[in-house]
């Protein structure tokens, strides 16, 4: 048996906040998706799609609102300066900081972020 990763699927509550998140990140994602019920980027061969809560439950049968951190989102930036930028551009942008930048103990510069449904989102180099 042989699988790819083609996609990351992430539920929203509101499709224009949450693309509009990653916009400030540089995706390039058309206007016209804010108001779809789903929502697709490619960057470099990776999908990130995003569906409403209520395709969520269309497709799961249900929906409860997550509690925790399960899964994370991490982006790789070029530099230990760019993680800097990265993450005081969001910030200054409006967006929830979880963890200021810093130098990892495995050797990264790290930081991480809340999109606005309360995704941790790192970036490192």
């Amino acid at each position: 048996m042989k699988v790819k990763l083609d996609m990351v699927g992430i539920v929203v509550k509101d499709m224009r906040a949450a693309l509009d998140f990653y916009r400030v990140l540089g995706f390039n994602i058309s206007n016209d998706l804010n108001d779809e019920p789903h929502a697709e980027v490619n960057q470099d061969g990776v999908r990130l799609a995003f569906d409403t809560q209520e395709i969520a439950r269309s497709v799961y049968g249900s929906w409860d609102e997550p509690t925790g951190h399960r899964v994370e989102l991490a982006f790789l930036c070029e530099s230990s300066e760019e993680v800097d930028r990265v993450y005081r551009l969001v910030t200054e942008e409006g967006y929830e900081g979880h963890k200021e930048p810093w130098d990892a103990v495995w050797g990264q510069r790290y930081a991480i972020v809340k999109d606005p449904d309360g995704n941790l989102i790192s970036f490192f180099a």
